[in-house]
């Protein structure tokens, strides 16, 4: 039977490294031919092997992965949580600040408008330090919510969470 070549791509293979080695942690036995090609699939995005070589059969991705989240990262932003899905303290790295935030966002009710002191209460509720206004600002600096000039309606922006953000609101919700 001839063999038919399969073009393998990933957007980071720093991703893709902690990937591969988190599951192979998993596994303690040495893989075989067919679980690391499943390996390999799953790092780029897919299923297993059989969605990887439908996709490339096909001509085009069934479904597109989209980039991968870099779960190092969303672990480290993840001990910033309780059990109940609440901000402990603010993140003294600028990157974790940000993809925290995304937890609070998708808090807000789509399409709400909200006075100052409505938006406080609600993030006061996602957090446990008391500093609404530092969360509230910083969400607004970040184009998460809009505001009227003189600030006192806020909403919601909606938008695509980054991957990253993606994976640790479900995290957290979980």
């Amino acid at each position: 039977m001839t063999r038919i070549p399969l073009p393998y791509h990933v957007a980071d293979i720093a991703v893709l490294a902690r990937h591969l080695e988190r599951q192979m942690a998993e596994n303690p036995e040495k893989p075989g031919h067919l679980a690391l090609m499943n390996m390999l699939a799953r790092g780029a995005g897919f299923a297993n092997y059989q969605a990887f070589r439908a996709s490339a059969l096909a001509g085009a991705k069934i479904v597109d992965p989209g980039p991968m989240a870099d779960m190092t990262r969303v672990a480290q932003a993840k001990r910033y949580f309780d059990a109940q899905g609440r901000l402990k303290s603010w993140p003294s790295k600028t990157n974790l600040q940000f993809l925290c935030l995304w937890v609070i966002w998708a808090q807000i009710p789509k399409g709400a408008e909200m006075s100052e002191r409505q938006a406080s209460d609600l993030i006061s509720a996602w957090h446990l330090f008391g500093d609404a206004a530092i969360i509230r600002r910083t969400m607004w600096q970040q184009k998460m919510i809009s505001r009227t000039p003189e600030g006192r309606d806020y909403r919601r922006i909606e938008q695509a969470p980054p991957p990253d953000a993606r994976a640790l609101i479900a995290a957290v919700r979980a």
